[in-house]
C-alpha cells in the first residue's frame, strides 16, 4: 500500500510543477505581449515586425519552460521541455480556437508554431 502512495504523490507532484510551469510561461507570455501592445502604440510598429515579435516570444517563453522542466527532471531533460512545449502549443491552440472560432486562417502556421514551440522547448531542456 506504502508503494502505491508514495507513486501517486510523486505523479501528482510532476503534475503540479507542470502546471506551475505553464502559469509561469503564460504570465511571461502575458507581459511579453503587453510590451509589444506598448511598442505598437508608441512606435506604430509594422504587421511584419509585430509577427515576428510574436513568433519570438513563443520561442523564448517555450524555451524557458524548458529549461526550468529539465533542470528539475534531472534525467531526459529534452523530453520534459519537449513536452513544455507541446503543452504550450495545445493551450495556445485551444485559446486560438476558441477566440477564432475555429481554423479558418491557420493553415501551414499551425505546423510552423508547433515546431517552434516543440522545438524550442526540447532545446531548453537539452541545455538545462
Amino acid at each position: 500500500m506504502g508503494i502505491v502512495t508514495e507513486k501517486k504523490t510523486v505523479e501528482s507532484g510532476k503534475v503540479i510543477f507542470v502546471m506551475k510551469c505553464m502559469l509561469a510561461a503564460y504570465i511571461l507570455t502575458a507581459g511579453l505581449l503587453l510590451l509589444l501592445a506598448m511598442m505598437l502604440y508608441r512606435f506604430g510598429l509594422s504587421e511584419k515586425v509585430v509577427s515576428i515579435c510574436i513568433i519570438v516570444i513563443y520561442i523564448v517563453v517555450t524555451f524557458l519552460a524548458g529549461f526550468i522542466a529539465g533542470k528539475r527532471a534531472g534525467e531526459k531533460k529534452f523530453l520534459w521541455g519537449l513536452a513544455m512545449g507541446c503543452i504550450y502549443f495545445l493551450i495556445l491552440t485551444a485559446v486560438s480556437l476558441i477566440v477564432n472560432k475555429g481554423f479558418e486562417n491557420a493553415g501551414g502556421s499551425l505546423i510552423t508554431v508547433f515546431a517552434l514551440c516543440g522545438g524550442s522547448g526540447m532545446l531548453g531542456g537539452m541545455i538545462s
